[in-house]
Parts: C-alpha cells; sequence; structure tokens
C-alpha cells in the first residue's frame, strides 16, 4: 500500500499557528526557509521524537496565498492520549470544537473517541483516542 507521509498546513498567521499545534499536540515546530533568502516561509512539523517506535508522519507549514486557490483543511486525525484533556487543550488555544449530536465527541465502536476540530486559521482537523483499534 502507498502510506501517507506529510501533511501540510495553511496559515493567515504563521506565529500564531505555530503556538497553537505547539500548545495543543506538542508538535515540534521549526523554520526550514525564510522569504528573504529567495524561497518561502516554511515550517517543518516534527509529530514525534527521533527515533520513536511510534514514528507518525510529519509535515509542514506555510502561509495561505492572499490570492488564487485557498485551503481550510487539512483534513488528518491526529491520535491523543485522553481527547477530554485534547479538547480542552484545543479551546484553550484559539480553536473550536465541532458539536456532533450536542456532544464535543462521539465514539465510534471498537475504534475510539473522535471529536471534529478547527484550528486558529480556520483548518478542519480530527482528534482521535483510541479504545480497541491502533494507529499503525
Amino acid at each position: 500500500m502507498n502510506r501517507v507521509i506529510h501533511f501540510e498546513i495553511q496559515a493567515d498567521d504563521l506565529p500564531r499557528a505555530k503556538k497553537f499545534y505547539e500548545d495543543v499536540l506538542g508538535w515540534q515546530i521549526d523554520q526550514a526557509m525564510k522569504k528573504e533568502d529567495g524561497g518561502m516561509d516554511y515550517w517543518t512539523i516534527r509529530t514525534a521524537q527521533e527515533g520513536s517506535k511510534d514514528p507518525g508522519i510529519n509535515g509542514g507549514m506555510y502561509a495561505r496565498p492572499e490570492s488564487g486557490e485557498k485551503f481550510y483543511l487539512y483534513d488528518c486525525t491526529v491520535e491523543v492520549p485522553d481527547i477530554d484533556k485534547a479538547i480542552a487543550a484545543v479551546k484553550a488555544n484559539g480553536g473550536e470544537v465541532k458539536l456532533m449530536k450536542g456532544q464535543e465527541k462521539s465514539e465510534i465502536p471498537h475504534v475510539g473517541w473522535f471529536a471534529s476540530c478547527k484550528d486558529t486559521e480556520g483548518n478542519r482537523f480530527g482528534l482521535m483516542q483510541p479504545t480497541e483499534w491502533k494507529a499503525s
């Protein structure tokens, strides 16, 4: 099978988005390229420690273009150990949690607890606390 190996997030405010993901999910985000060096402002996102047995995938973040096609989602689901703490962190850091049937989270039988969220930039993403199912 072909695996997802990278994701990207567009942001209106890069420092704000960086802070959101570092504070909510503990990701390490570092600037890799600078516009003044002839490229674009681009930030790398590391979602796990080097050498971790559960490496996950890494990604990048860049400024949402002022003109042309704009995206407001990357529609990834992030595994978290405690869905309630993750939901609280999203809200405390300026994100939103979508209500589903009046609840902030819903159980997917034999899979886990899921919450649909938006970051500070309006991008949609999911949170998942696995129960029986484990991402691999």
